[in-house]
């Protein structure tokens, strides 16, 4: 609870005690004593409930597997892949129908011929059944094409989900970055405010100029943006981590921790970085299977002007009326049929062809691009291993900098006190400590992003 509410219940649970005694009526101090309380409560719960949820990396990369939308997406997918396996195997599988109908025919021109007029009236039901038996391939290889179909949403849910664990992680660096970013620019202007009193002091014992106030002041001012710039950078982080994580524009979240640190660890072999990931880039998974994909396309292609025998029959009840000369007949029973059934487009005006060649040319085009995307994650992996070596290399050197600025802005500031250092050395000072201090954040925010990438390059990010 702020201190200005809590001010503000207490005047008025000391006023309201001072009416309610100086009326001398206890049972109205007492209702307000407690409505007083209740009003005190009621603030701090809603201060309470206001509170922003803290979060861990942990937690965050928790929300992230369940609430992402891309990965609900990529859910979705797969839902709609097995439907898709269904519809290609439903092929291969008997289809059975039920048909029904009535129809009346008459016909007035055989009046002339026989005197009378002829009508027909016919009602049927009959359940119909049809059955592949060879289609030169083509049924099976759709199954197949479905089936490898499957493997490719695993694929692409996991792929989801490692660019979900490396975008959360990111995410949730930069916002500890900015933190502490923050904390180095409200440690930069309370160290102006410092120097600002100080020359105030020094000026008003006389052993300061209206120059040296004035400097100081414009310092303090001069301070403030970054200290602003940082605020907002860690609203809009966390709005971004917001998005990632699925979670809603009202619900209300902070990380935890406010310093970024990280430790250098030396990194694995490139070559057996990089034979992982052609193992377990989900991308290169996903591509592989679409070029088994093109295979089966092919062949169903090429079969489009093969023969193909089916079986289909039917058996059912129906029922003739029939209206001739005067006399009415009526007649009804069962009925059946069955026959196997050869159908051979032999020509189709090498429309059949043109598929086949668009099919063979879509799968080396599926392949080249296999053999693109190779190229592409050797790259990244190779990226990944140069943040990494850079970021090792500052924090290494920045540590050892940090500590001397620091101990080099203690003496400046001593010897200014004292009179045997200026201003411009102090200011010089605090400007190294505070660049020193920031780019050694920068490292370590890069190294963590640098081995989260590394992950992603090698396809085992989160996994």
């Amino acid at each position: 609870m702020k201190k200005a509410d809590c001010a503000m219940i207490s005047i008025a649970f000391f006023v309201a005690k001072k009416a309610a005694f100086a009326v001398k009526n206890l049972k109205l101090a007492f209702l307000t004593m407690c409505v007083v309380c209740m009003l005190c409560m009621t603030m701090f719960a809603g201060q309470v409930l206001s509170a922003p949820r803290l979060l861990t990396l942990e937690d965050c990369l928790k929300i992230a597997s369940e609430k992402n939308l891309d990965i609900q997406k990529a859910k979705e997918y797969a839902t709609y892949v097995h439907g898709k396996y269904l519809e290609e195997r439903a092929a291969a599988l008997p289809q059975f129908g039920v048909n029904a109908g009535v129809s009346h025919a008459k016909d007035e021109s055989s009046k002339a011929l026989y005197g009378a007029v002829f009508s027909q009236s016919v009602r049927t039901i009959d359940l119909t059944v049809s059955q592949p038996l060879y289609t030169w391939g083509k049924v099976s290889a759709a199954i197949k094409a479905a089936e490898v179909g499957l493997k490719t949403a695993e694929q692409q849910l996991r792929l989801f989900r490692q660019a979900a664990f490396r975008d959360v992680s990111i995410a949730f660096y930069d916002v500890l970055l900015s933190k502490e970013l923050y904390r180095l620019a409200q440690e930069n202007l309370a160290q102006k405010e410092r120097h600002f009193l100080e020359a105030k002091r020094k000026l008003e014992a006389g052993v300061a100029t209206d120059y040296d106030l004035l400097a100081a002041e414009v310092e303090l001012e001069n301070a403030r943006p970054e200290l602003i710039r940082s605020a907002n950078a860690i609203k809009t982080g966390i709005e971004r981590l917001k998005i990632l994580l699925g979670a809603g524009q009202n619900e209300e979240i902070d990380v935890a921790g406010r310093r970024i640190e990280a430790k250098p660890d030396e990194p694995s072999n490139f070559e057996q970085s990089l034979r992982i990931a052609m193992e377990k880039r989900p991308e290169l998974a996903d591509q592989r299977l679409r070029i088994a994909i093109h295979e089966q396309l092919v062949s169903i292609a090429a079969a489009d002007d093969k023969p193909r025998l089916d079986l289909k029959g039917s058996a059912g009840w129906r029922r003739l009326e029939m209206s001739d000369a005067g006399a009415d007949r009526i007649s009804d029973g069962t009925a059946w049929d069955i026959g196997v059934y050869l159908t051979f487009p032999f020509f189709d005006g090498m429309r059949s062809k043109g598929r086949a060649i668009q099919a063979e040319s879509d799968m080396r085009s599926s392949q080249l691009e296999e053999q693109k995307l190779k190229d592409s994650i050797a790259l990244e992996l190779k990226t990944a291993y140069f943040a990494l070596a850079e970021a090792t290399e500052i924090i290494t050197a920045m540590s050892g900098t940090v500590r001397q600025a620091k101990r080099l802005l203690e003496m400046s500031e001593k010897g200014f006190e004292y009179g045997v250092k200026t201003r411009l050395e102090v200011d010089d000072a605090q400007t190294n400590l505070l660049r020193a201090e920031s780019n050694l954040a920068r490292a370590a925010r890069d190294y963590l992003v640098a081995e989260v990438n590394l992950e992603w390059a090698m396809g085992t990010a989160g996994e």
